[in-house]
């Protein structure tokens, strides 16, 4: 089976059309329907159903196209391996929102430049569902707050930054007193599903500080606006420029200056991409930036 049939299949569905998946393979519209009706002779099923200028997968197509995107996946390591020191291929690469627009932003044109065989895949989302997507293989690695517990022998990791945690309040609060700040104020929470805000919880609890009323949210970004608003306060950590512009806030530290978020990069051991994420950590700390 020719990987290009395969190729043209998965661009169809996920751009919807035979017209945008040509523009995106470089392809006419009539190869890549020549390309379609080899695989659907070779396969014997119908895979799409056309609807106008619409494109939407079979039953038989929907069954085949996760594995069509494994078996591609496959096919761009096998080149990777292949050419040794020459990084080529798709990298996935997880990042949580602060490192979408503190960190990446500042390393991506030296990265482009040093690697330009890379095809890079950016997915954001939280540190709890990016490490799992690493661990099970769907991304080569991903920037992350660090986990609470051992990183499993199948993965690498590397710490890239400390951020330390502050307490937020609007720029008209007199109190300099975290700890009063905390105890006698509205307090919006950092959630506590997150790595970081079970950082903020724990502080919490053993300062025996215990909010009698609170909004508890998964947004940094949020609630720094909210504390802006003098909704009320938090304790969060003191992540990377650039902040929401025209915030009125200020930032109090804490007695404990070692309470911290660590932020980092996990990669899985098995990918071939390992190497390469290895290379890119320097790339993303804070004095690189």
């Amino acid at each position: 089976m020719d990987t290009r049939f395969l190729e043209s299949f998965i661009a169809i569905v996920e751009r919807g059309s035979i017209a945008d998946a040509a523009r995106h393979l470089g392809l006419t519209p009539a190869a890549v329907a020549q390309r379609i009706k080899a695989l659907e002779d070779e396969i014997r099923q119908p895979l799409l159903v056309r609807a106008g200028r619409s494109v939407t997968p079979t039953a038989a197509g929907l069954g085949i196209i996760e594995k069509s995107r494994l078996l591609i996946r496959g096919v761009e390591d096998l080149k990777a391996l292949a050419t040794h020191n020459e990084f080529a291929g798709e990298l996935k690469l997880g990042a949580i929102s602060t490192a979408l627009t503190g960190i990446l932003p500042f390393m991506l044109r030296k990265f482009l430049f040093d690697y330009p065989k890379i095809d890079l895949h950016v997915t954001p989302g939280q540190s709890t569902k990016l490490y799992h997507e690493v661990v099970e293989g769907q991304l080569d690695g991903a920037i992350i707050v660090e986990p609470p517990f051992a990183i499993p022998k199948a993965c690498g990791w590397k710490r890239i930054l400390s951020e330390p945690m502050v307490v937020l309040v609007s720029e008209d609060c007199t109190e300099m007193d975290p700890i009063k700040i905390l105890k006698k104020n509205m307090f919006l929470r950092y959630d506590r599903n997150q790595w970081g805000g079970r950082i903020a919880d724990a502080y919490l609890r053993e300062t025996r500080i215990f909010p009698t009323r609170q909004l508890e949210l998964d947004s940094l970004e949020a609630i720094a606006l909210m504390v802006s608003q003098k909704v009320g306060v938090s304790l969060v950590p003191d992540w990377l420029k650039p902040w929401p512009e025209g915030l009125r806030i200020r930032k109090i530290p804490l007695p404990d200056t070692l309470l911290q978020r660590h932020i980092g990069v996990l990669w899985l051991h098995a990918s071939s991409h390992a190497n390469l994420l290895r290379q890119m950590v320097p790339l993303l700390q804070p004095q690189q930036l």
